[in-house]
């Protein structure tokens, strides 16, 4: 029988397969979009991920999500950093979020105040994403827009806290088998990870409108 490690990643295969390949994101890796393209998704980020990490310290002693409470991970001051830096400091002023972003953030922050399993669902597609193909946008940002290794511009996939990217992933996988869930709350947990990467994917849908190539 598959560790529930094992079903989740097999489970939102197809969608995770399908955010990675949106429009937006290969013409983005692919260097057809300037640099405002990719501060515009640095912004729909800092969205996400400060629903992600409002509710963390409340979540820390809770059963179920608790366990996946980890300050290492935390990404919001590195994308405050990075907005500085492609936006300047005023960057907060001009922070605007687009509807499918809205919806993404308000259903991070629904789970995070409600049901911790749903919460786990969305900490997991969104952290162990940016540990593994996050570090190939790095790559990418840099050389394609000239941001200094790993400084800012890139900050939010540099993981200082973490010496060992793939033992931490290693460890993370166990906390999801030991999950502190039965097999109906599994199973809830497992559909939740396919609409988180069904919001992701809506966002890039909706970046890909405002940025088009011209043809």
């Amino acid at each position: 029988m598959d560790s529930f490690s094992t079903l989740i990643r097999t489970a939102s295969q197809e969608q995770h397969v399908e955010a990675e390949t949106s429009t937006f994101m290969s013409d983005l890796l692919g260097g057809r979009l300037g640099v405002d393209a990719y501060a515009r998704y640095t912004e729909q980020l800092w969205f996400v991920y400060e629903a992600l990490e409002a509710g963390a310290e409340r979540l820390a002693s809770d059963p179920v999500a608790g366990p996946f409470v980890r300050p290492e991970l935390f990404r919001l001051a590195a994308l405050e950093r990075d907005l500085e830096h492609l936006r300047g400091p005023g960057w907060r002023a001009t922070l605007n979020a687009l509807p499918a972003t809205r919806r993404y953030a308000d259903r991070v922050r629904e789970c995070a105040e409600r049901w911790p399993g749903g919460y786990v669902a969305h900490h997991y597609t969104r952290y162990l994403g940016d540990l593994s193909g996050g570090q190939i946008i790095r790559d990418k940002a840099e050389k394609t827009w000239g941001f200094e290794r790993k400084g800012d511009g890139v900050r939010f996939y540099v993981f200082e806290g973490i010496a060992n990217p793939a033992a931490f992933k290693r460890g993370y996988r166990e906390l999801l088998d030991a999950v502190n869930a039965d097999e109906l709350e599994r199973q809830r947990i497992v559909a939740e990870c396919k609409r988180a990467f069904a919001l992701n994917t809506a966002v890039f849908r909706a970046l890909g409108e405002e940025f088009p190539l011209s043809a």
